[in-house]
């Protein structure tokens, strides 16, 4: 765990400028709402919604983001006044609740401007029923959520935007194709929604106050998840960093008493743990957001053991939730998911070998570049698909080393993918019709792989995830390779950039064991 966060690599300086800027941001938001006069539930509400605009708001472009941004009081504004309105009707709270889980989880089919409006109403809900808010109070919230929206905005998009002088990062489609019960994302909401029923009326068995906690941690299980295996994994590493953050908090929050200056540098402290550590980490992450929490209800002056312990429950009760929901609920497997995300990667080491032999063959407008970011962002993929499999926890050893393979081999096309690449920049390399050959047969072998994909159940759309072009005419690659072009190829000195060819297609040709796929091609003669 250690290792995972302060030895991760951190390319730019990416995770520190974004977790850097986070604290700036609502550090500033917070700030701010106490100059205005806000009382300290307004500056706490605030201060979620500056960090849920900083943290959720994951657009391709900069003007997305922007635009995001500016629709996140539309999707959280009404949502806190309903929550408010309904704090007085247990039953018809509960039932919106459910309703606002199940539509936030529902709206990441809209990629990831659904994805954070849909976690800010959520979280809209959430924060009244953790500051027991009533509809007196609502002015005072909208102003201060507004105003640290827009502090939180003018950090993000005027003092310090980085992502301007960045390329824009490959955007990985969403989950699932189909209509209907066939889509992931509806499946995944009729999933957090029942896994939030039970969680919410166990919850509330253990606690009339706190247990939208159990709620909570339930829906947080199923956010950036699509099998269900990918859910129970994330389940163990929140109930996990929850429990260590208990300890945390204990020795850290309880001996402080809510003493203003000390827990505000702590919480700041948190909030750069949450946004540093949460791309490499979601147990790390988790143990920054209970500290934080616990050092929030120390301000408010509600902190005791006995309240660390009942979160404890609570957030055992989500993960139950979650795991019976993924479990006994319009299950999707692991496995079906895997193959569309290993199809997708595929496809992307095929284009950007063929982008990058058509450059070498003079097209000067074909790039691998854009080919090799989408690649990277699609592994980045399977590894999270793959996470369940590679569990220490997982008893299918057998199962275990084949995903390992897997991720090997992939590896290994992407590293071949860049360094050819790399030999296509070079402006004074030149034509080899062997290029051309070679592309062909790592061309069939993607086909081979992806063509013969198993579509089983469980995973809506996973055979067009697999194979996005079958609709597209048959390419020249199926075509057999000319003997000739073999023949010279075996007669002439080799090219650079034909060795990182050969390289990938053995790499695919060995995904053929692993994958449980038939790959008929026999690997290049090497002259």
């Amino acid at each position: 765990m250690l290792k995972r966060v302060f030895a991760a690599p951190d390319p730019g300086r990416l995770r520190l400028r974004a977790a850097t800027r986070a604290v700036l941001g609502i550090g500033l938001a917070v700030a701010l709402c106490g100059l205005a006069g806000h009382s300290l539930v307004a500056a706490v509400t605030g201060g979620l919604a500056a960090l849920l605009a900083l943290f959720t708001v994951t657009d391709p472009t900069v003007r997305g983001q922007a635009v995001t941004t500016a629709l996140l009081p539309a999707a959280g504004l009404p949502v806190l006044a309903l929550a408010a309105v309904l704090h007085d009707h247990p039953a018809a709270r509960d039932a919106a609740f459910l309703a606002v889980a199940g539509a936030g989880v529902y709206a990441r089919r809209w990629g990831p401007r659904g994805h954070a409006l849909g976690v800010f109403a959520f979280m809209s809900y959430f924060v009244t029923q953790f500051l027991g808010t009533v509809p007196a109070q609502l002015p005072e919230l909208y102003a201060a959520v507004l105003l640290s929206l827009a502090t939180a905005a003018a950090v993000r998009f005027g003092a310090w935007c980085y992502e301007r002088r960045l390329p824009p990062p490959p955007t990985v489609p969403a989950p699932g194709d189909g209509t209907g019960l066939r889509r992931v994302t509806t499946r995944q909401a009729v999933q957090a929604t029942a896994g939030a029923g039970f969680a919410l009326l166990v919850g509330q068995m253990l606690s009339d106050e706190r247990w939208y906690w159990a709620v909570g941690a339930t829906w947080w299980i199923f956010v950036n998840t699509t099998s269900r295996g990918e859910t129970l994994v994330r389940g163990f590493r929140r109930f996990l960093g929850t429990l260590i953050g208990i300890g945390a908090g204990a020795l850290v929050a309880v001996p402080l008493h809510g003493a203003p200056v000390p827990s505000a540098v702590l919480i700041a402290a948190c909030v750069f743990g949450i946004f540093y550590a949460a791309p490499v980490s979601y147990t790390w992450m988790m143990l920054a957001v209970t500290v934080m929490a616990s050092l929030l209800y120390g301000l408010l002056g509600m902190l005791d053991a006995g309240l660390l312990a009942l979160r404890l429950l609570e957030t055992g009760v989500g993960m139950a939730g979650a795991v019976l929901a993924v479990l006994f609920v319009l299950p999707i497997t692991t496995d079906a998911t895997t193959n569309g995300w290993i199809g997708r990667a595929l496809h992307s080491v095929h284009a950007s070998a063929a982008a990058a032999a058509a450059r070498l063959a003079g097209d000067e407008q074909a790039d691998p570049t854009p080919h090799i970011r989408d690649l990277e962002a699609l592994l980045a993929r399977v590894r999270l698909s793959l996470a369940p499999l590679v569990h220490p926890l997982n008893p299918l050893r057998v199962r275990k080393r084949r995903a390992l393979r897997v991720m090997e081999l992939l590896d290994a096309c992407a590293a071949e993918a860049r360094a050819l690449a790399l030999v296509a920049a070079d402006a004074d390399a030149s034509h080899d019709v062997r290029l051309t050959v070679a592309c062909w047969r790592v061309e069939a072998a993607v086909r081979a792989l992806t063509q013969a994909a198993p579509t089983g159940g469980g995973a809506p759309g996973a055979a067009a995830a697999a194979d996005p072009a079958a609709d597209r005419p048959e390419p020249a690659a199926a075509r057999p390779v000319p003997r000739e072009a073999d023949a010279a190829a075996e007669q002439a000195a080799e090219h650079p950039a034909l060795r990182h060819l050969k390289a990938l297609e053995q790499a695919l040709v060995g995904l053929e064991d692993p994958l449980q796929r038939p790959v008929r091609l026999q690997p290049l003669a090497h002259p």
